[in-house]
């Protein structure tokens, strides 16, 4: 592929980080389901101020229907997947066709799991259906400059969540050499002293989370 317009740069990057954002909310929906069905009736309370979005459910059967399936709330699983699946189809041509199918088995694995008497067996297909997305793109793009600026979303992503849900500094320092060894491959331009503010942020002792995310999303 020859250059990457700044459209194509930013889609190929929310690609990345929506699918990386459904990826991880799923996980930690799975981790915190057991606890919401057997345990107390406002657990989901505290799974929305760990992952830092707004409350905006009635009660616990509420918040178990529409945070997973609720297409019209911007924060939910189906919205982001949705996101995703609208940057994929603008991107056929250069993620090819085959990474598009899993981000469309992806959906419609969400859709059933709505009906599903086994809820968590049939969200685990829509993760399944996201690793293959990334199997695919390190398999079958040819243009490495599309397969870092995706796998840099990705990262970026990530330590956005991770450092919202306040993850130890060592993960967080790990996660960011790794997104800098990324993003350093993709060819775009970004705000190098930005990177180092980055790095030397996460090797403190004690830092600010939420100035580590405010730092990561204004990179580019």
């Amino acid at each position: 592929m020859g250059i990457i317009s700044i459209e194509q740069a930013d889609r190929l990057l929310w690609l990345g980080r929506y699918t990386e954002r459904v990826y991880t909310t799923l996980n930690l929906f799975f981790k915190s389901y057991d606890k919401m069905i057997d345990r107390s009736n406002d657990n989901y309370i505290n799974f929305c101020k760990d992952i830092d979005i707004p409350n905006i459910y009635i009660d616990k059967d509420d918040f178990l229907k529409r945070y997973p399936f609720d297409a019209e709330n911007s924060d939910s699983i189906i919205s982001n997947l949705n996101k995703a699946y609208n940057n994929a189809i603008v991107l056929r041509e250069s993620i090819g066709s085959e990474a598009l199918a899993y981000i469309q088995l992806a959906i419609y694995e969400m859709n059933k799991a709505a009906t599903s008497t086994s809820t968590l067996v049939a969200l685990q297909k829509v993760n399944d259906n996201i690793l293959a997305f990334y199997g695919t793109v390190d398999d079958q793009i040819d243009s490495d400059n599309i397969r870092n600026i995706i796998k840099a979303g990705k990262r970026i992503e990530r330590i956005d969540m991770y450092a919202r849900l306040g993850q130890s500094r060592k993960e967080l320092e790990r996660q960011v050499d790794r997104m800098i060894a990324r993003i350093e491959k993709t060819g775009l331009d970004y705000d190098k002293c930005k990177i180092e503010s980055i790095h030397s942020l996460v090797t403190q002792s004690d830092f600010d989370y939420y100035e580590l995310v405010n730092k990561v999303e204004t990179i580019f």
